[in-house]
């Protein structure tokens, strides 16, 4: 018999870089699945260490939150290994391929869109702002979303580079987010969880 559904976390560290400055990094890596399929979650800098986590497990997709390059740098690795298709929203398309110049994703996150693995749905939530094609992953089955470096413990996340606007930000946690069940845990691209009912004081209300 097959375990449960569940989520796992995979720390990874390498760099970020963007607009001349580069820095140190530690990323979450999530593995949504059972025992005999998992789909990662921003596949950052070690495809090997993602590899050995998925335990021999079927990779059904590498969902790309958005193409900051310590997020994706993995992904076309563990992409080729696996033959799980790389998800990603087109509105960062351009962002992408300044990390993997001709080689494309291999398919589209939309706003809506539903995913399957292990018998349970991930729901797509497009939150333009991080980067302009920023998305969110709801997991109503296991009360979670996946934000990456959309929502942290203690709000909203960084803008002021390129691709990036603060107000756009606020606005998609604000619709998107936090409108879930306060209960919903947060799964955050970088640190530590929270919940969407701690987060709620940290995001401005206009």
């Amino acid at each position: 018999m097959k375990g449960a559904a569940r989520i796992e976390r995979v720390v990874t560290h390498g760099t970020f870089s963007l607009d001349g400055d580069t820095f140190d990094v530690a990323d979450n890596v999530w593995l949504v699945g059972d025992d005999e399929e998992v789909l990662v979650v921003d596949a950052a800098h070690d495809a090997e260490a993602i590899h050995r986590a998925t335990a021999g497990r079927r990779g059904t997709a590498v969902v790309c939150t958005h193409a900051h390059d310590d997020h994706i740098g993995a992904a076309v690795a563990f992409s080729t290994r696996t033959e799980a298709p790389v998800l990603l929203h087109p509105d960062d398309h351009e962002l992408w391929s300044r990390t993997h110049p001709g080689r494309g994703p291999d398919g589209e996150l939309t706003d809506g869109r539903r995913l399957t693995v292990a018998d349970i749905e991930l729901q797509i939530l497009h939150t333009p702002g991080h980067t302009w094609g920023s998305c969110c992953l709801y997991v109503p089955f296991l009360d979670a979303v996946l934000t990456g470096d959309t929502l942290f413990h203690g709000g909203p996340g960084a803008t002021g580079r390129s691709y990036s606007d603060r107000p756009a930000l606020e606005a998609s946690v604000r619709a998107r987010l936090l409108t879930l069940p306060g209960g919903t845990v947060v799964h955050t691209g970088h640190g530590r969880d929270t919940t969407i009912a701690a987060e709620r004081p940290n995001v401005p209300t206009t």
